[in-house]
């Protein structure tokens, strides 16, 4: 497969995922901000989805002042937000459109129609019905185009570079969402374990579709250090960080075995996995949350631009 074909599946499957991720954070977020000052419901909240999905130095560069309204439009449909739910999928779409005939008719119309979709919305969402709207289409064209892509697409090369691309882009989201929790979603004075505490886990949890996971899992109260094992190192939650891990492991030894040979990307892919695999949550929290997110983060982009030093130029 040329590098370039290559390229373009890797970044069509990170860039749906990370549209995808952006709708839910975006929705979880609404959620938060409309409870009472007390509960967690303020600006601060913006502040933390907008650092979770990485584009807080942009908004600040552009918008002064925080305020709910100018972030909501900034995440959702901002044509110059490069993370924006629209340019993620008008990227996925150039992506796709470029390697039409490595996709079957089911997962080009998924994604061009999401497109469609979206452009229907124009670059400003009118009302909060409108942004409703908005957030169950992007979330419908995520599953549409995985879906379409897990049942129709035959598994080569360019399946694997796919699902590589979404495996690396959905670790980066959970890291991210957990880092932003733990530093900045919690004030100092408030205890672990308290109502905003409470809130604030759940809607971690509502963010990567886990609420109803943790509770068949742990059958208990919402806890962080519960909150932090399933989406860290859990093996049966698609979102957390060892299975996105062990995604990448998986999808790098098929491209290998195709290719007939393996490199840095894989290495890296398989102590990362290997790391998890072997951590407990009580060292993690010992060791502290942060600085195990943070390196964790630090490896997964490690592992993006060997993938693409191996694969894409």
């Amino acid at each position: 497969m040329l590098s370039r074909t290559a390229g373009n599946l890797f970044w069509a499957g990170r860039y749906i995922e990370r549209a995808d991720f952006v709708a839910r954070l975006t929705d979880a977020t609404l959620r938060l901000a409309a409870l009472p000052s007390s509960y967690g419901g303020d600006i601060d909240a913006w502040r933390s989805a907008l650092a979770a999905a990485g584009v807080a130095q942009a908004y600040s560069e552009r918008h002064p002042e925080l305020a709910e309204e100018t972030a909501l439009q900034f995440l959702s449909l901002d044509p110059e937000n490069a993370s924006s739910m629209r340019c993620c999928i008008e990227k996925a779409r150039n992506n796709a459109r470029a390697v039409r005939t490595a996709l079957t008719v089911e997962a080009w119309e998924a994604i061009n129609g999401a497109w469609l979709d979206i452009q229907r919305f124009g670059t400003r969402f009118d009302s909060r019905p409108t942004l409703a709207r908005l957030l169950d289409a992007v979330k419908a064209a995520a599953l549409a185009f995985d879906g379409s892509t897990h049942r129709t697409l035959l598994r080569t090369e360019g399946y694997f570079f796919l699902r590589l691309g979404a495996a690396i882009e959905r670790a980066d989201n959970t890291a991210r969402l957990l880092d932003v929790k733990y530093h900045l979603l919690l004030p100092r004075e408030e205890p672990v374990g308290g109502s905003l505490d409470y809130f604030q886990w759940t809607t971690i949890l509502r963010t990567v579709s886990a609420l109803t996971a943790y509770r068949h899992v742990y059958r208990d109260s919402v806890k962080p250090w519960l909150v932090a094992d399933l989406l860290i190192l859990n093996r049966r939650m698609p979102r957390s960080l060892a299975v996105c891990a062990a995604d990448a492991v998986r999808y790098l030894d098929q491209l290998a075995n195709e290719s007939g040979r393996r490199g840095p990307a894989h290495r890296l892919a398989v102590a990362n996995a290997n790391k998890l695999a072997a951590g407990r949550i009580d060292a993690i929290f010992a060791s502290g949350l942060h600085e195990y997110v943070t390196d964790f983060i630090a490896e997964n982009n490690r592992l993006g631009m060997a993938v693409a030093d191996q694969y894409l130029f």
